[in-house]
């Protein structure tokens, strides 16, 4: 990518040179899927980039914390990711679900609430409800446990299939008390009150941070983004915002390009991003 750096914006900057003035206070936080992993057609296959584990277990050992925030359940970033066990990433945390789950590298274990009862209602209805709205061979539902997804990469019009959906999805949700989550072919039905925003800002809260990097790749990552803009606002907390485009070739999403400090190429770029931060801070004396 040459010189990765060149083209930050001056907020980026800014805090690019905070992370590396100071790496104790630094809070590298990470979107999983489109961002630690590439997106493929089946969700179950979505390991980690094979450079991923490396490139976090060098760097995560300079800086104060690695987060990965993801609307996956937990368990399943920690299986996918291959997190556990690793050496070097002993104070990697995942937060799933957006929040409402936790695990710790260092202890293993994992937290969870119950399950929202809007979930539990929805999940025998939702087949019927997508039949009856004529769902087009290829869409399939995605049952995370906290949360149920709709994916339509599988159709032959996907981005056609989600607008079909959209309003019958965010109905059900309405009557079960939940929200909506949209992203790239998928729309995702959860419980309200959490999503990455809030749980970023209170885990940068919990590890009295000087510094954040967050990396991600779709509408998900939004409200972690507005949480790092409001933070550069309020409290002058330095952060960088990074958007991995799509592995594919598509275009990255827009919202998030247009406000990202950086843009890197996929998973690819994103482990090439952790190399160049690892060897710059194990330069330092």
């Amino acid at each position: 990518m040459g010189n990765l750096f060149e083209k930050l914006s001056d907020d980026g900057r800014i805090g690019l040179e905070a992370l590396r003035g100071e790496p104790a206070r630094a809070v590298l936080a990470f979107d999983f899927d489109g961002t630690l992993s590439p997106i493929v057609a089946d969700p179950e296959q979505a390991y980690a980039h094979p450079g991923v584990v490396p490139a976090l277990s060098r760097l995560a050992p300079l800086v104060g914390a690695v987060v990965v925030v993801t609307g996956r359940p937990a368990a399943t970033a920690v299986r996918l990711g291959g997190f556990a066990g690793v050496a070097g990433l002993e104070h990697l945390t995942v937060l799933g679900h957006y929040g409402l789950e936790r695990w710790d590298a260092a202890t293993g274990e994992l937290s969870a609430p119950a399950e929202h009862p809007g979930v539990t209602a929805l999940r025998p209805e939702l087949p019927g409800l997508l039949a009856a709205a004529g769902t087009p061979e290829g869409a399939w539902i995605e049952d995370k446990g906290h949360a149920l997804a709709v994916h339509t990469r599988r159709t032959a019009a996907p981005d056609e299939a989600l607008a079909l959906l959209d309003a019958p999805l965010r109905a059900a949700a309405d009557r079960h008390g939940l929200a909506v989550e949209p992203g790239r072919m998928v729309l995702e039905l959860r419980p309200p009150g959490m999503d990455k925003g809030v749980v970023l800002t209170a885990f940068l809260r919990e590890r009295a941070a000087g510094s954040v990097l967050f990396a991600g790749d779709d509408l998900g990552d939004l409200t972690a983004y507005d949480a790092v803009d409001a933070l550069r606002a309020s409290r002058g907390l330095p952060g960088l915002l990074v958007c991995s485009a799509p592995s594919t070739g598509e275009p990255p999403v827009r919202a998030l390009a247009e406000r990202a400090d950086l843009i890197v190429p996929g998973p690819e770029g994103v482990v090439e991003l952790l190399g160049r931060l690892a060897g710059e801070l194990s330069s330092v004396d």
